[in-house]
């Protein structure tokens, strides 16, 4: 590389980095999530979720692997409805050892087997009750199956931490 090239690359990066200040703190709301529902779009509100969800710029992002609603034995009920409940009881379990709250969670995707609306009442019901109006962007995918042949119902978090 030609040293005109090395002093440009160089006197670009000093240029580059002169506005970012050495040591940017963020506050409360700095880190707080904003919910978009454009008024244009169907509101999905009432079903337990938000369009979008924009990650503040000074976010650190965690990922929480699929809760599948097992108890602390790891045994699963036969029953859809408990099986929800106790994977977003386990879901808060992950924010709690993270440092997080709920209404941190920006995004959702929950799996489902043999999707159906009574299904989806219930999946509404206990987002909500997590979630109250802070709710997060979500995607439900029905499946035939999940990890093992029990499980009828699975979440997955990604959230953003102070």
């Amino acid at each position: 590389m030609s040293r005109a090239i090395k002093h440009l690359l160089i006197g670009g990066l000093i240029i580059m980095t002169i506005g970012i200040p050495a040591a940017a703190t963020a506050n409360e709301t700095d880190l707080k999530l904003t919910i978009v529902n454009p008024k244009n779009l169907y509101d999905p509100s009432p079903n337990g979720y938000s369009t979008a969800v924009i990650v503040p710029r000074q976010g650190r992002l965690a990922y929480i692997s699929g809760q599948g609603g097992q108890d602390s034995t790891g045994a699963l009920s036969p029953d859809f409805a408990v099986q929800v409940k106790q994977a977003y009881a386990d879901l808060h379990t992950a924010l709690d050892a993270l440092g997080a709250r709920p209404d941190q969670v920006a995004k959702l995707t929950v799996f489902v087997v043999d999707h159906d609306m009574a299904k989806l009442q219930v999946l509404t019901e206990n987002v909500k009750a997590m979630f109250g109006a802070a709710l997060p962007a979500q995607t439900l995918i029905p499946v035939p199956k999940l990890a093992i042949d029990p499980m009828l119902f699975e979440v997955e978090a990604v959230v953003v931490l102070d």
